[in-house]
């Protein structure tokens, strides 16, 4: 077999080519949000999330639904679990860690327990846990695929705003963001981004391709786009190499592509030459930058909008707009 063979032979099958596909669907969601789970601290929620999907997967599966369906339990399971600890959390009744911890225990526990009363427990609860990538149909990339398209254009729409009260949340707040709306947003867009690797890489591994991807990009730039961009870069070279080594190694395709990111987050740590720790952005340079101070990085301008998806031709479209001014970066 020549080299030219060896590359091209796995994607001659089509469950290799859509297992790709997935990969890529997975890494976009994924190092979009998960750039802002490893600034935040957040990984324990992304765990959590991942977790409780369970419980939403273990109703479809009790009510007979297929992949879509499952998904949208899943899914339902998640945006619960993200408002509930909102809830919980909100003018410091519990810590954030306490109610993460309340919901991670009761969803997931009931998911187990739903799954536990069906004849295939074993066979429904394993493909849940470490999901089945090279199974993906082309109705869960359908379905994967317009919910990164969701995630993705929220980020992108309320980026300076997310921004700013993700790095410093009592600068942001008095300077007119409404922060306590974009932490709840955060939460929200955490819980999609695990429900897109949730039927793919299964519960155990959607938080790996959460954070994973996001450190090794953490400890190469300090710039939120940049980052968000290396790490989705990060996630999809570790599909092809864990892809590759699950055709011609008899490998589980899931833990290897995993294993391949926690392998390149490693090269990052070494190459770097700072820590994780010293490699995420402080307060002080909320612009990316590094140098200004927080405030001086921000600007407010008068409007009755802010998102951009109000800016289009001018005029305020969709839920996200408000009547007040919006602070947006200098940069």
């Amino acid at each position: 077999m020549t080299s030219v063979e060896w590359l091209t032979e796995p994607w001659d099958f089509e469950f290799m080519r859509r297992a790709l596909l997935a990969g890529i669907i997975v890494s976009v969601a994924a190092g979009m949000v998960g750039a802002f789970v490893v600034l935040r601290g957040l990984a324990f929620l992304g765990d959590a999330v991942a977790h409780t999907q369970l419980a939403g997967a273990a109703v479809a599966l009790v009510l007979g639904g297929g992949a879509v369906l499952i998904t949208l339990g899943a899914g339902v399971a998640a945006v619960l679990t993200a408002l509930g600890v909102a809830v919980l959390t909100l003018r410091g009744r519990l810590r954030e860690d306490t109610a993460i911890g309340i919901m991670f225990a009761g969803f997931f526990a009931l998911g187990v327990l739903l799954i536990s009363r069906q004849r295939t427990f074993a066979i429904d609860l394993g493909s849940l846990l470490v999901g089945h990538i090279l199974g993906a149909s082309w109705t869960d990339l359908i379905v994967m695929a317009a919910l990164t398209l969701v995630v993705a254009l929220l980020v992108l729409s309320f980026l300076p705003e997310l921004r700013f009260a993700a790095y410093d949340p009592e600068v942001a707040s008095v300077s007119g963001v409404p922060v306590n709306v974009m932490q709840i947003g955060l939460l929200v867009l955490i819980a999609l981004a695990t429900v897109v690797a949730f039927r793919l890489v299964g519960v155990i591994l959607a938080v790996a391709m959460l954070v994973t991807p996001a450190a090794a990009a953490a400890l190469l730039t300090r710039r939120l786009s940049t980052m968000m961009l290396t790490a989705t870069l990060v996630g999809i070279v570790s599909t092809v190499i864990g892809l590759y080594a699950s055709f011609y190694l008899d490998l589980a395709a899931g833990p290897s592509i995993i294993l391949t990111a926690v392998i390149l987050m490693g090269v990052s740590f070494v190459l770097s030459p700072r820590g994780l720790r010293d490699s995420l952005p402080a307060a002080a340079s909320v612009d990316g930058e590094g140098a200004a101070p927080a405030l001086s990085g921000w600007r407010r301008i008068g409007g009755t909008c802010w998102g951009a998806c109000c800016s289009v031709g001018g005029i305020c479209w969709g839920a996200c707009c408000r009547v007040g001014a919006r602070i947006v970066s200098r940069g």
